[in-house]
C-alpha cells in the first residue's frame, strides 16, 4: 500500500515539475532547430513580448539610469492599480534597428507578440525624440491613450521632467479616461490668445463674414507658430517630454525604403518563427508556410508601396495563423497604418452597395467624421494615381482582397497562379 502510495506522489511530482519546465519554455520563447541541438534566440520583439508577460513595464538597458529598477517597481505597482491593461515598453529607437526606429513598428510587432491580449494600451518609446512618448491602443480608443500619452508631454508641470515621471504622468492621464480633454487643454495653453473665446450662445458664429474668414486663416496659423516655438523649446532642453503624433504626421509619411525594410523584417521574423513551430503543436502551420512564400515572392518583386504593403500583410496573415488567434487584417484604407482596430461599413463612390472592411481607429474617426481617409494610392492602367481599390480586381490582388478585409491575400495569389 505504501509503495502504491508513494509511486503515486511521485507521478505527481514528476507531472508538475513538467509542466513548470513547458511553462518556462513557452515563457521565454525560446525555440530550438531541427537538428533539436541549437537554441534560437527569440526576436527583438518576441523578448519584450515574453518580458512583459511577468511585468507590465519593459525598459531597456540603455534606459537603465532613466529608469532605475525601483523605478519600474514603482510604475509597475501603479499600472496594477488602474486595473487596466497598461503596458509600457522603454527601449531606443533608431533608423536600421530591429523596428527601424519606427514606434508604430515596435507597437504593431509587440501587440502581434501578445495574442492572448485582446485589450492592451501600450507606451512606447518615439522614434523621433529619445524622451518623449507615444500611446496606442486596442481594439479601439476607450482610453484616449493616445491623446493621454501626447498631453502627458505638454503639461507645464512635465517641463523638466525625467522619463521615468513622464512615463508615470502618462499612466495617470490614460487611467483617468479624459485624453482627448486634457489635450485640448494642452493645446489651448500653447495656443493662448490666439484661441477664440465665446461669449455667449452662437458668439463663434456672429459677426460678418470677414471676421469668420480671418478667424479660419489666423487660428491655425498662430497655432502652428506656437507648435513651432514650443517644438524648439522641447529640442533645447534635456530630458524632452512626448510631442504628440499629430505634429509629426508629414515627417513620419511612409517612404518606400522604409517600408521595404520593414517588410523585409517582418518576413524574415515570420520564417523564423516557422522554422521554430512544431508540425504537431501547430495546426495553422502549413497556412503560415504558404503565407511566407508568397510575401517572399512579393516582396522580391516588389514595385512600389502596394506590393511592399501587400508582402506585410502576408506576414501578418501568416503570424496569425501560426498563433490559431487570427485578430483584424490590416487597414483596409491604408495598410501601413497597421493593424486594423474594428469593423464598419462603408459604401464606395458611385456605388449602392456596402462593403464590410476592417480599419484602424484614425481612418474609423475619419469616416464618422465625414471625412475622407488616408487612402494608399496604386496607379491605373492610363498611369493615373487612384486609391489602391479602384484598380480593377483583376489587375491587382491587393484590389481584390483589400489587403485582408475582403478576403485572404494568399488565397486571391493562388488562385492567379
Amino acid at each position: 500500500m505504501s509503495t502504491e502510495v508513494d509511486q503515486g506522489a511521485a507521478k505527481r511530482v514528476i507531472t508538475a515539475l513538467a509542466a513548470l519546465l513547458l511553462t518556462a519554455l513557452t515563457t521565454t520563447g525560446t525555440a530550438w532547430a531541427a537538428d533539436g541541438g541549437t537554441p534560437i534566440p527569440p526576436s527583438p520583439g518576441q523578448r519584450i513580448a515574453n518580458a512583459l508577460r511577468t511585468s507590465p513595464v519593459y525598459v531597456d538597458e540603455a534606459y537603465a539610469d532613466a529608469v532605475p529598477p525601483s523605478r519600474q517597481r514603482q510604475l509597475a505597482d501603479r499600472i496594477r492599480r488602474t486595473g487596466l491593461p497598461i503596458k509600457v515598453v522603454l527601449t531606443p529607437l533608431t533608423k536600421g534597428d530591429a523596428f527601424d526606429g519606427d514606434s508604430d513598428l515596435l507597437a504593431g510587432t509587440v501587440r502581434d507578440r501578445l495574442p492572448e491580449r485582446r485589450d492592451l494600451v501600450l507606451i512606447t518609446s518615439d522614434g523621433d525624440f529619445s524622451d518623449s512618448l507615444q500611446g496606442y491602443e486596442w481594439p479601439g480608443d476607450t482610453h484616449q491613450a493616445r491623446r493621454a500619452v501626447a498631453a502627458a508631454g505638454f503639461l507645464d508641470e512635465m517641463r523638466d521632467a525625467g522619463l521615468a515621471d513622464l512615463t508615470a504622468k502618462a499612466v495617470d492621464l490614460v487611467a483617468e479616461g479624459k485624453g482627448e480633454q486634457r489635450y485640448e487643454e494642452a493645446m489651448g495653453d500653447l495656443g493662448g490668445s490666439a484661441r477664440p473665446t465665446q461669449s455667449g450662445s452662437g458668439a463663434a458664429d456672429s459677426g460678418s463674414g470677414m471676421t469668420g474668414w480671418w478667424l479660419f486663416i489666423a487660428v491655425p496659423a498662430l497655432a502652428l507658430t506656437a507648435l513651432a516655438t514650443r517644438a524648439a523649446l522641447l529640442r533645447s532642453r534635456r530630458p524632452s517630454p512626448a510631442v504628440p503624433h499629430v505634429v509629426f504626421a508629414t515627417a513620419r509619411a511612409a517612404d518606400e525604403a522604409r517600408v521595404r525594410r520593414r517588410a523585409e523584417a517582418e518576413v524574415l521574423a515570420l520564417g523564423e518563427a516557422t522554422q521554430a513551430a512544431e508540425v504537431a503543436a501547430t495546426p495553422g502551420l502549413q497556412q503560415a508556410l504558404d503565407a511566407y512564400a508568397a510575401a517572399g515572392t512579393i516582396l522580391d518583386r516588389a514595385r512600389g508601396l502596394p506590393d511592399l504593403a501587400g508582402a506585410l500583410a502576408l506576414a501578418q496573415e501568416g503570424r496569425d495563423a501560426l498563433t490559431g488567434s487570427p485578430g483584424l487584417p490590416l487597414c483596409f484604407f491604408n495598410p501601413l497604418h497597421g493593424r486594423a482596430a474594428l469593423r464598419t461599413g462603408w459604401r464606395p463612390l458611385g456605388r449602392r452597395d456596402r462593403l464590410d472592411v476592417a480599419v484602424c481607429q484614425e481612418c474609423a474617426d475619419a469616416l464618422r467624421n465625414r471625412r475622407a481617409p488616408e487612402v494608399l494610392p496604386d496607379t491605373d492602367e492610363d498611369g493615373r494615381r487612384v486609391p489602391y481599390f479602384e484598380v480593377p480586381a483583376g489587375r491587382s490582388a491587393w484590389a481584390a482582397s483589400g489587403y485582408g478585409s475582403l478576403m485572404s491575400p494568399s488565397a486571391v495569389l493562388a488562385r492567379a497562379r
